[in-house]
């Protein structure tokens, strides 16, 4: 029975009706559900409308000891139930999101990465050292934790275990014994010898060790190629990162450094010619395809079905947040501008506006940190290309913290997974970002000319461009994230570290 009432509340709060309701003087008909207690079915017929009738009490009674008495709401108690509910999902909601924030936070927009590593050196310990141990096991301490056994035998890098050339697993993790325990070991300055209980033989550097139980900031610094980032503003026009084709140095290297120091880099020195500016890009990784083609050579002729191939002013944005993987690098090469002015190029650093948001309004930023946005491209015909979820505005590095990427484009948005009561919040928490992207003091402005090619990461550095008049053509095109990456990381780090780090970073 009381489960039968608990069914009965919750039907009553649940409830949902498509006609206006009014206050009943009497029913107008109903059926009644017979129980046949000889029968294993259900009969259903017609009894008396009228509450008044006998028949109408009896089947009353019937249901009332079948269901519980809390049958059906007055219309006053029901509004006011719908009330305390709408009041209990908006709670959730909110407690939804103080947890997201919680479990992703907290949150940092760091221009600073790396520092010193653990002070503790890697060791082999008895554990029959400690009079309070029965039996005795021989572990390996990094500080005061120990490295799990199973953990340090799947990453054993002999050639037997790990592929010399991919560097990819030989060994079969889970044929791994899971007692696995060290039988002997011994240490030199520099190394950890350990021979295991199924006879396989492992040697480990100490750095190694070291580095799999640092901290999470220090373990990601090669991973994603974390260096020094240096934040800016409008100043940075008086003298912006720059690298010439005619260097004697290796550009694709420099250009690469100055992109994850500053979040772009004008390449002078260029031929105008959209072959060169492609042999540019194709040195750093391959070019990204997407519906528009691969590399974009193009006029103002609404040629793909954008803004982008018009002659309007284009406020500050991050390009393809329609995919679930927005492109990496983007690159603008001005082949031409006749019979006309304007067409200035506005960057706008993402990251130096996240953290001013930041430190002046932090439930704000929590706000567009939290709350996932969908976003589309539905202008060519038969494409609609959606991702598979919406993403917040700022996306951070769970482990960490740090921030990693702004993903805005006011054009391109669609829905916000917010309830419709709750979404106000989210457009004064949007509202503010979009001012502070606006202020004079944020924006860099350079009228690009032949010659010059702009490269920018397109996670960090938001673009756009003044309108203009007469006939503009650029080339250009995108570049994916991890290749970009890979490429810097490699340079910046050599391989020996890049894949020394594997199983530890």
């Amino acid at each position: 029975m009381a489960s039968a009432r608990a069914f009965s509340r919750v039907n009553s709060r649940f409830a949902v009706t498509s006609t206006r309701l009014q206050r009943p003087t009497h029913l107008a008909s109903f059926q009644s559900i017979r129980f046949n207690s000889s029968a294993t079915e259900t009969n259903v017929q017609e009894e008396d409308p009228s509450p008044t009738g006998k028949k109408g009490k009896g089947f009353t009674k019937r249901l009332d000891r079948a269901l519980g008495t809390e049958r059906v709401l007055p219309i006053r108690r029901t509004g006011s139930e719908l009330r305390k509910l709408d009041i209990e999902l908006k709670n959730v909601f909110r407690f939804a999101r103080s947890l997201r924030s919680t479990t992703k936070g907290p949150y940092r927009i760091s221009t600073k990465f790396g520092g010193d590593n653990l002070k503790h050196w890697p060791h082999l310990l008895d554990d029959s050292l400690d009079s309070g141990m029965v039996g005795r096991e021989t572990k390996v301490w990094v500080g005061t934790e120990d490295i799990p056994n199973i953990w340090l035998r799947d990453n054993c890098q002999c050639s037997t275990c790990v592929h010399v050339d991919t560097k990819q697993r030989l060994l079969d993790t889970f044929s791994i014994p899971q007692d696995i325990s060290i039988a002997s070991g011994s240490e030199t300055k520099d190394q950890i010898h350990i021979e295991w209980s199924d006879g396989h033989k492992s040697q480990y550097s100490k750095e190694f060790l070291q580095l799999a139980a640092d901290n999470l900031e220090k373990r990601s610094v090669v991973r994603q190629a974390l260096v020094d980032q240096h934040f800016w503003d409008s100043s940075i026009a008086g003298k912006p990162p720059s690298v010439s084709l005619k260097s004697n140095h290796d550009t694709t290297n420099a250009l690469l450094r100055k992109i994850r120091k500053y979040g772009f880099c004008l390449v002078t020195d260029t031929p105008a010619t959209p072959e060169a500016t492609e042999q540019l890009l194709r040195s750093i990784s391959f070019i990204r395809e997407t519906h528009y083609g691969g590399f974009y050579d193009f006029t103002a002729d609404l040629a793909s079905k954008d803004t982008a191939y018009t002659n309007i002013a284009l406020e500050a944005h991050t390009d393809t947040t329609y995919f679930s993987d927005p492109a990496g690098l983007q690159a603008f090469h001005l082949l031409e501008h006749s019979q006309g002015e304007g067409g200035e190029s506005l960057l706008v650093d993402g990251f130096k506006v996240a953290r001013d948001l930041l430190e002046q309004d932090r439930e704000a930023y929590e706000i567009l940190a939290t709350t996932n946005v969908h976003s589309h491209a539905s202008g060519n015909d038969g494409i609609s290309i959606q991702p598979y979820r919406g993403f917040p505005v700022f996306q951070h590095d769970i482990a960490t913290g740090n921030l990693l990427q702004v993903r805005w484009n006011s054009s391109d948005r669609a829905a916000i997974e917010l309830p419709i009561p709750e979404v106000g919040k989210w457009y004064d928490a949007a509202r503010k970002w979009d001012a502070l992207l606006k202020k004079k003091e944020n924006e860099y402005w350079e009228q690009l000319k032949p010659g010059t090619i702009v490269i920018f990461d397109n996670w960090r550095v938001l673009h756009g461009r003044s309108a203009f008049t007469g006939k503009r053509r650029i080339c250009g095109g995108y570049i994916n994230r991890d290749d970009w990456i890979s490429k810097f990381k490699m340079a910046q780090f050599g391989k020996e570290e890049v894949l020394g780090k594997l199983a530890s970073g």
